[in-house]
This record gives C-alpha cells, sequence and structure tokens, in this order.
C-alpha cells in the first residue's frame, strides 16, 4: 500500500521515487495511475493541490471513467481550479490522440469475421457524439476493410440516409460488401422501427448493385447491437 500524500504538498516534496516523471522513467509507463499519467500532462496543480490531487479531483468528476473525459469540453474544464486554456487543451489533445490511435489501427486493413470485429472499427468515431451520424464500413471480397465513409449527420433524434449517396461512395471504394452503422446518443440500442424499415430498404437497394448488407450496428455508450446477431438482415 502507498504512502498517504496531501494532495497540497507539492510534488517536489514528495519522494522521488513518487513523483509521476520519475517514476515513468524509473517503472515503466504501466506503474503509473490515471490520475499521475493526467498529471503530467497538467505540470502543475493549483495552490491548494498539486498536479495529482487536482488531476484526482478532475477524474473523480468523470466517475474515473476516461472515456467521459475524452467528452469533457474546454469551459468544462476550466471549472477546476488550476486549469486554464492551457492546460483544458492539453487535456483535450491527449484525448485526441489516444482516439486517433485507435482509429489508426484500421490502416493495417484487418479482417471483419463478426459483428464485434465491424464494432471495433467504427465505434471510435461515433461512441462519443452528441448526435446521431450515419457511417458505412467498405469491405473487400475477403471481407477486409478498405476504408469508412461517413453518409449523414443529423439531430439527437436521427438522420437522413440517401441510398444513392451511400451506394455510390461503395462504388468509388470498390466495395463488394458494407456494414451500416449508427450511433443512438441516448445510450438506447434497440432499433426504432424507422432503423429496421431503413435496413431493408437499404439492403434491397444494394442487391441491385451487388453490393451485400452483410450488418447494420447501432452503437452506444454500452456497447452495440448488431442485426446481423439478432436475426434481422
Amino acid at each position: 500500500m502507498q504512502n498517504y500524500i496531501p494532495s497540497a504538498l507539492g510534488i517536489k516534496s514528495w519522494a522521488e521515487e513518487d513523483r509521476p516523471r520519475e517514476k515513468l522513467l524509473s517503472k515503466g509507463k504501466g506503474s503509473l495511475s490515471d490520475a499521475e499519467l493526467l498529471a503530467i500532462l497538467l505540470g502543475s496543480g493549483s495552490r491548494e493541490e498539486s498536479a495529482v490531487g487536482l488531476a484526482q479531483s478532475i477524474l473523480h468528476s468523470v466517475d474515473n471513467n476516461l472515456n467521459e473525459l475524452g467528452k469533457c469540453s474546454i469551459a468544462e474544464l476550466r471549472k477546476f481550479k488550476g486549469i486554464g486554456e492551457a492546460k483544458a487543451i492539453t487535456i483535450i489533445a491527449a484525448m485526441e490522440v489516444a482516439r486517433r490511435r485507435q482509429l489508426s489501427r484500421i490502416r493495417e486493413k484487418p479482417q471483419v469475421t463478426c459483428s464485434r470485429d465491424a464494432f471495433n472499427a467504427l465505434a471510435p468515431l461515433l461512441i462519443d457524439l452528441p448526435h446521431e451520424e450515419f457511417w458505412i464500413l467498405l469491405l473487400n471480397r475477403a471481407n477486409r476493410i478498405l476504408g469508412r465513409e461517413q453518409i449523414s449527420q443529423g439531430g439527437v433524434a436521427g438522420t437522413v440516409v440517401d441510398a444513392k449517396v451511400m451506394y455510390g461512395r461503395a462504388i468509388e471504394g470498390r466495395a463488394c460488401s458494407i456494414v451500416l452503422c449508427h450511433n443512438h446518443p441516448s445510450g438506447n440500442l434497440n432499433p426504432s422501427q424507422a432503423d429496421i424499415d431503413l435496413t431493408r430498404k437499404l439492403k434491397k437497394a444494394g442487391e441491385t448493385l451487388d453490393i451485400i448488407v452483410v450488418d447494420h450496428l447501432i452503437v452506444g455508450e454500452g456497447g452495440y447491437y448488431s442485426f446481423a446477431d439478432e436475426g434481422l438482415i
């Protein structure tokens, strides 16, 4: 068990092995807690709290959930004493780098063998959005990912999908099959009747172009719903 260190004490007064930067150098990045990693980004705390204490306060406000931290705006972060515009921007930039790291894996053209593979490729684009967006995942004959295309963006309750636009993108991307995907900002993963009707309409349109709709995913904070897994496609 680590010794308790009052957050009001400056980090420089800590034992060297307990300081986040020194700890990373001596023990590796995996030895640091989320708060310690965030403290390194902050660089300093406030008069009342060390950088680690301030980081702990920020994380506590989002239930220690890094996904929730990634949704915070500059204005929300600046509500914390000791967080100015520069520190808020640093945090948001770090969260965006982490998100893009997840997205970069798609460049390796992984194969989609199940709904989870498709979810992993698309979720980072949609899961934190406050509005609905509709995307498609382009696949070749071997079900390897050729790319992702945004088809439309809407409001909180829905978005409009133009079949001509969608299949135009699929043809341009030389896709043999596609996965449909949209998010539900409400977190409710169950499909609406409109979702079901749209899926049937798009699937039928694809048959005339010899482009197979292999699945339709609805993503949200709780995970995803797969039309294919549920036998609806």
